[in-house]
């Protein structure tokens, strides 16, 4: 597994004709801040988005934004390997830009999955961590804590050549440890994080399942494409025939009749 280290540096990222660029980073104190470990799956990438609420009984609100700077958000990036990797974050529990007292509220990620070699054969999913008040002792508090998040493929067919396409959908789930899914599903207490490690890990699932209810039938070998009223029919759904069948076309264009197995 390849590592991808993010160390005591924060990326701010700003929008320049459609694309993210970087505009400096700092060093943070352990003690104001945790490292963020995100464990990422072949084939996957992903953006992250800390987004910053004025403190528990402040009257101030999160500053504006000044030119590439957004006190209330901070964002770090580790892009697309074909190999497994593991992106390292240290990420800020407070800020103080702008004058206002900031508290980590939520840690968004955009992820992206290649599914084929096109540039447009990705899927797009968002999750995240929720954060809230708290105080050090209130929980177990080992480091790492690990979180889960768990993918899954949902394939259908697109077009009059029927190609296949595939939807990204990301969730939390309990780890073996947190047999109540309770902390799978947070929020998590900053103070519980000031100096420590949280990891989470992304797994993607083996099964792959239809986008669409009705338009497949699962067969011993894979699953099969209802013809619907003609081969022409854009949704096609199956409607009780379970014995006719139309062909349709992997991402890389081959023709198949059966999926993910292409032929039987």
């Amino acid at each position: 597994m390849s590592n991808a280290t993010f160390s005591g540096c924060m990326l701010w990222l700003f929008a320049v004709a459609g694309a993210m660029a970087a505009s400096g980073c700092s060093a943070i104190k352990s003690t104001d801040s945790f490292t963020l470990l995100t464990e990422l799956p072949p084939g996957f990438s992903i953006k992250g988005e800390a987004s910053y609420v004025p403190r528990t009984g402040e009257a101030c609100t999160v500053p504006p934004r000044k030119g590439r700077n957004y006190p209330g958000l901070k964002f770090f990036e580790q892009k697309l390997s074909n190999d497994a990797q593991t992106a390292r974050f240290e990420v800020p529990l407070t800020s103080k830009e702008g004058g206002c007292p900031l508290v980590l509220d939520s840690f968004g990620y955009e992820v992206d999955a290649k599914y084929g070699a096109a540039r447009l054969d990705l899927g797009r999913d968002y999750t995240g961590i929720a954060f809230q008040d708290g105080t050090a002792d209130s929980q177990n508090s080992s480091s790492p804590m690990t979180l889960q998040k768990q993918c899954e493929w949902f394939f259908r067919t697109i077009g009059p050549d029927r190609y296949i396409v595939k939807i990204l959908q990301c969730k939390s789930v309990a780890t073996p440890e947190q047999a109540n899914g309770s902390v799978a599903k947070g929020p998590l207490q900053r103070a519980q994080l000031a100096g420590k490690t949280l990891k989470v890990v992304f797994d993607i699932s083996n099964e792959e399942k239809p986008a669409v209810g009705d338009n497949w039938v699962k067969f011993p070998t894979g699953w099969k494409r209802c013809m619907g009223d003609s081969l022409e029919a854009p949704y096609a759904f199956c409607d009780g025939n379970k014995t006719d069948f139309k062909p349709f076309k992997m991402p890389d264009g081959r023709d198949c009749t059966v999926y993910p197995n292409c032929t039987e």
